[in-house]
């Protein structure tokens, strides 16, 4: 699975990660002068013959998954300590 992410999300292990039916969002956690920042990726993960691919598209039946993955995200991110 590749896609091309800002160099600055690339070069991090994200902080958190959520799967669910070949949906994954993942938090990144950015140290800033006010202290860290958290920002949420979301792809869909498939496979084309042999090879893995992930899109930013989502169909109506991804929809509520997203949205119960973004509630989870954000549950994550409200619980981290802040500066």
């Amino acid at each position: 699975m590749s896609k091309n992410k800002p160099a600055e999300i690339a070069n991090n292990k994200p902080a958190h990660e959520i799967r669910i039916n070949g949906l994954r969002a993942t938090v990144w956690k950015n140290e800033t002068e006010k202290g860290p920042r958290f920002n949420t990726t979301f792809e869909r993960c498939y496979k084309d013959g042999d090879e893995w691919k992930t899109s930013d598209s989502y169909g109506r039946e991804d929809l509520l998954l997203l949205a119960f993955m973004a509630k989870r995200a954000f549950e994550f991110i409200a619980q981290q300590p802040t500066k």
